[in-house]
């Protein structure tokens, strides 16, 4: 997994932290958090804010999802 695989990552962060709302964690964590994730590959120091950001976007869009399914 590297850091253009967005929605890949989303969907595995959306599994590893099901109770994190993504809009309120920082950049820095979700980055750590990324790069932690089973199967990462890329350098962690190769990211910047606008993919961070995106990759928190794709991962509201989905808690968003599961969220109205819910309700």
């Amino acid at each position: 997994m590297r850091w253009t695989d967005i929605e890949e990552i989303a969907a595995a962060l959306a599994e590893q932290h099901p109770t994190t709302r993504p809009v309120t964690a920082d950049l820095v964590r979700i980055r750590d958090w990324a790069a932690g994730l089973t199967g990462f590959s890329d350098d962690p120091t190769r990211c910047n804010a606008r993919l961070l950001e995106s990759i928190q976007l794709a991962w509201s869009d989905r808690t968003t999802v599961r969220e109205d399914r819910a309700g």
